[in-house]
């Protein structure tokens, strides 16, 4: 599905997401992290510090750092690859599953108003 927005309407779009956000009740998540949190969730595990840095083009330590927020709020988890003990998987939960249906909606709502 292809959306076309001007400037101004993509600009605005991103300004009415971003305060949605603010004003709920959920956690406020930085940018890094919302896309920590859509890799995980849109990209085919499994997801390791390592995968997602390359992705991303940070350093593992940014990528602990966030993942680490985002564990304390349960919206990944992390275990031990019983394949391989020295890598560790990063996985979806149940409640980073609900955050990111609840983002979807609202930037779904929010763009049908432009």
């Amino acid at each position: 599905m292809s959306v076309d927005l001007n400037t101004a309407q993509a600009l605005k779009l991103w300004h009415d997401v971003a305060l949605a956000l603010v004003q709920d009740d959920e956690p406020d998540l930085s940018l890094r992290q919302v896309s920590i949190l859509l890799t995980i969730y849109l990209e085919a595990p499994p997801h390791t510090v390592r995968d997602l840095a390359r992705k991303l083009g940070v350093s593992k330590p940014v990528i602990t750092r966030a993942l680490d927020s985002l564990g304390k709020i349960e919206l990944v988890s992390r275990r031990r690859d019983e394949k391989d003990r020295r890598n560790v998987l990063i996985q979806r939960t149940v409640k980073g599953a609900l955050y990111l249906e609840r983002l979807a909606d609202t930037i779904g709502n929010l763009s049908r108003k432009l």
